[in-house]
């Protein structure tokens, strides 16, 4: 089925952005010991540059995602510009991820090794191998946990099957994306100082 394997590669490489922001962050600050000691160095810079890399990532595989889009004969029309606005929640989300990971890293070294279960496990959490209106409701109010599952079905609804999102999916996203972001920020801001008595 053309859909469902276009729905497959657009949702997953969006899910590989916020995977990578997750991986890079990580260890963002337990590998930058020595941009840490340095007092004039902003900390934060750290896990965003890891974004920065997972964005240029990104980027070709849209340019692979059109192309599979065409070659399958999927629809194209002007929702499709909603892809805009999601891809950038996915970055803030990307970001407050990486920040809020690499903070916690610090106190917690394990969470490093239990990263690749972490991500396999919203890999198949997420509607990418199915799609999400395959799934029953009483499933779908546990998905509200799940901070990526609207954001996904959003950019599949939009790039796959060229509609309008949700706007009940949209806000979603992005209240949790904004949640990540703030609070990583703010645990990271509020602890940056005690970094280099950690390392």
């Amino acid at each position: 089925d053309s859909t469902r394997f276009g729905h497959l590669t657009a949702t997953l490489f969006l899910f590989y952005l916020i995977a990578n922001s997750l991986t890079g962050g990580v260890k963002a600050i337990t590998s930058g010991q020595r941009l840490i000691l340095n007092t004039s160095f902003p900390r934060i810079m750290l896990p965003v540059s890891a974004v920065v890399v997972a964005i240029f990532r990104f980027l070709p595989t849209l340019v692979v995602a059109l192309a599979i889009h065409a070659i399958l004969g999927l629809p194209f029309s002007w929702q499709m510009l909603w892809a805009i606005p999601i891809f950038l929640i996915a970055m803030l989300m990307g970001l407050g991820m990486s920040i809020l990971i690499s903070c916690v890293n610090v106190y917690f070294r394990d969470v490093s090794s239990m990263l690749p279960y972490l991500t396999r496990s919203l890999l198949y959490l997420s509607p990418i191998l199915y799609e999400a209106t395959s799934v029953s409701d009483r499933i779908r109010t546990l998905e509200i946990a799940n901070p990526i599952f609207f954001l996904l079905d959003a950019w599949s609804r939009v790039v796959v099957h060229a509609q309008a999102p949700s706007m009940n999916g949209l806000l979603h996203a992005t209240a949790w994306a904004l949640f990540i972001f703030l609070t990583g920020t703010y645990f990271f801001l509020s602890r940056e100082r005690d970094f280099a008595v950690r390392l």
